[in-house]
């Protein structure tokens, strides 16, 4: 997928836009290692396996000190680290090293006594520091697995202009009553219905206004749900490449089976399942908004717009109510994305994605667009895709139009009032069912191209 230019990295740019500093405010940096007692002379900087870390002393902690803090009138600028978690969104330890050597406590040095706190970690930090955030009253931002790329697309942007675009995608989504999505694998196809009961959609846009305890998730972009039930079956990636099919039932996943891959992998899994099966809850359902390229990192890649991801476990930072205490095992307390794209998962196709609200509307944009992803031609894209949705679109377009059929037939001064009302609906919802199969795919055909090896190539 092109996309456009992005401006060199800069942190003030990136901290005005995502907090707006007030003059006086004191921030900080958070890191995670394996052993907080490298961060004593700066000790993790010799080992090129902490990458992300070294991108928080260079791309931040140097930044705010060589001129950031000055322009912004911040104070601070302190750096500590933490031990690693091991997984994501587990809750942070206490205890954290300066570089001078010195032993601190995260909730009696730090979060009470810095405004901004900005996490540059290996695993996700979200959850914890959102529920912290609320309680000691900083705002903070977490970025976990920056890279190069990272830092020269998706945290080089203007998080005002990220806002405005999610903003749109959430107003259209929103108060959904349900979504169903669609799978393939090889020949198989599954389908996951989660439901939202009409649930105000959300966004992460990367802004915390001052005077709100918040926590940003860095590079920005998504519109997410807190999904209040789900069934059926899709299908999962592990991390060694096995595929799994995850049975759910209840909002839950409650059973895992092999695709293809290790069956060790798949037995592991069942057996975390049956020990503690909050840890298979569905907490998300989100929708990328923004035009980025991929990075590796999923952190960023979930944002790129025409992916979707579910998440497992933890959703307490997202207003969903499965907190850690509710886990059998204090490490079984992750947060877990599972994503969908072309780059992470290509032996899983998302053929469709149905809003399901007051009715059924019908993404056929997303099916064409996955297609082309897939390295169909664009005209060859639009005719299937169409196609494979055009009984469903011609079905609603007529159920609906025989509801207002009957008001035209009423008589007096009622059909007087109504009669011209259920024509213009009537004519609508027919002109929206034929656009739908004619016009909206004939335009994919033209402004979809593909590029080499499949993937989306520019607009137009």
């Amino acid at each position: 997928m092109d996309h456009p230019p992005f401006p060199p990295f800069c942190l003030a740019r990136l901290l005005r836009n995502t907090f707006r500093p007030r003059p006086g405010e004191r921030v900080c940096i958070l890191i995670d290692l394996p052993d907080p007692g490298l961060a004593k002379g700066w000790a993790f900087l010799g080992d090129e396996k902490f990458s992300i870390q070294r991108h928080a002393h260079d791309s931040f902690y140097n930044a705010l000190h060589e001129g950031v803090m000055t322009e912004l009138g911040l104070t601070g600028g302190e750096f500590f680290a933490y031990e690693e978690t091991g997984g994501s969104n587990l809750d942070l330890p206490d205890r954290a090293v300066a570089p001078d050597g010195r032993e601190l406590s995260l909730e009696r040095d730090v979060y009470p006594n810095y405004d901004i706190i900005l996490c540059i970690s290996t695993h996700s930090a979200t959850a914890p520091l959102t529920a912290l955030a609320k309680r000691h009253g900083f705002r903070g931002a977490t970025l976990h697995g920056v890279n190069d790329i990272i830092l020269r697309s998706g945290l080089a942007v203007d998080y005002n202009e990220v806002s405005l675009v999610t903003e749109r995608l959430r107003l259209a989504l929103t108060r959904a009553d349900f979504f169903e999505i669609d799978f393939k694998v090889g020949d198989d196809t599954h389908t996951l219905r989660l439901e939202c009961d009409q649930q105000e959609a959300q966004k992460s846009h990367g802004i915390c206004l001052a005077d709100e305890p918040d926590v940003a998730n860095l590079p920005a972009g998504e519109v997410y749900f807190v999904p209040t039930g789900g069934e059926g079956a899709f299908p999962m990636q592990y991390a060694d490449g096995t595929l799994g099919l995850q049975q759910v039932t209840g909002g839950r996943v409650t059973r895992a089976t092999l695709i293809r891959g290790d069956q060790a992998v798949i037995d592991a899994h069942n057996a975390k399942l049956a020990d503690d099966p909050v840890t298979g809850e569905l907490g998300e359902l989100g929708f990328g908004t923004q035009v980025l390229p991929v990075s590796g990192r999923d952190i960023q890649d979930e944002k790129i717009l025409g992916t979707m991801h579910v998440a497992t476990g933890r959703s307490d930072h997202l207003g969903g109510d499965l907190t850690p205490d509710k886990f059998a095992k204090a490490q079984n307390a992750t947060h877990d994305d599972i994503l969908f794209s072309p780059s992470k998962t290509p032996d899983i196709t998302v053929t469709q994605v149905r809003m399901h609200r007051d009715g059924n509307a019908i993404v056929v944009l997303e099916n064409v667009y996955h297609r082309v992803e897939q390295g169909d031609d664009p005209l060859v894209a639009a005719y299937l895709g169409s196609r494979q949705v055009g009984f469903a679109i011609i079905s609603t377009t007529l159920v609906v139009c025989a509801v207002f059929v009957p008001i035209m037939f009423l008589a007096g001064q009622t059909g007087l009032l109504f009669r011209e009302l259920a024509i213009a609906m009537i004519a609508a919802i027919g002109f929206s069912g034929f656009i739908s199969l004619s016009l909206a795919p004939m335009l994919c055909s033209k402004l979809l191209k593909t590029a080499e090896r499949g993937r989306l190539a520019r607009w137009g």
